[in-house]
């Protein structure tokens, strides 16, 4: 199975489960990203990733119209879903890969994405589209959960995520992050970074994680170095701590 299809399967057979997921439903994140919306009158926004469509659902109160974009279908068909139940008449959604977006060139004010682009098999090439799409002043948002500097970490995290999610690519430190903007022709800035508390149980319930990388994770954080399990604050029942970022660029 092609990586595309991995992630278009994952997050097909879990859509509802994300819909409803606290830590997808809720955050401050949210709060800013529809405050950066609203700072642009009638502006065309691209949910690029959208998953369960919560930054969709952020931002359309505030925004001409919201395209909620998304490699699986049944991620499109919750997010349709739950759009009309909320009176939103503005999101539509178009379904495809983040490397290959099917919009004519300046088509959008805003470039939103929340949680997605550590599954992107191409971040580079999924921004040099991102430019493509984008009008003359064009600016993007980006939230994620944040890869880490020291390598001991990093490793930990990125094998964690991975064990839970073969879809899973790479969680990108801060610093690769601006980089991949600066050579897609952007300024880019860390606008915030902040602490995701993360519950195991629901964690891997909602991925459907087999029952032996569960217990794969599990071995993993018991026998992590002190520091490791120091900085992901890893508790007995499994929960911890992820690091998340927002990137502003224009």
């Amino acid at each position: 199975m092609k990586h595309h299809d991995q992630v278009a399967d994952a997050f097909g057979s879990t859509a509802a489960a994300y819909l409803t997921s606290q830590v997808h439903a809720s955050g401050a994140d949210l709060g800013t990203l529809a405050a950066a919306i609203a700072s642009t009158p009638a502006a065309d926004v691209l949910d690029m990733g959208c998953g369960a469509g919560h930054a969709s659902f952020a931002a359309a109160p505030h925004a001409r119209s919201v395209v909620a974009y998304d490699i699986a279908e049944p991620m499109l068909a919750t997010v349709a879903a739950a759009a009309r139940e909320r009176g939103l008449a503005n999101i539509r959604t178009e379904q495809g890969a983040a490397e290959r977006l099917p919009f004519a060139g300046a088509s959008f004010d805003w470039v939103i994405s929340r949680m997605s682009a550590h599954h992107w098999h191409d971040v580079p090439h999924a921004l040099a589209e991102v430019r493509r799409v984008l009008k003359p002043g064009g600016r993007v948002l980006f939230i994620d959960v944040a890869g880490i500097d020291h390598p001991l970490l990093d490793t930990h995290l990125q094998a964690v995520e991975v064990l839970r999610d073969g879809s899973h690519v790479r969680n990108y430190r801060a610093d690769e992050w601006l980089g991949f903007f600066t050579a897609a022709g952007f300024a880019a800035d860390v606008r915030e970074r902040w602490r995701l508390p993360i519950e195991f149980a629901s964690w891997v319930a909602r991925m459907r994680t087999p029952d032996e990388r569960v217990q794969a994770i599990r071995s993993l954080w018991e026998r992590a170095p002190d520091e490791v399990r120091a900085y992901f604050d890893v508790k007995p029942d499994g929960s911890f701590m992820l690091d998340a970022l927002m990137i502003e660029a224009r």
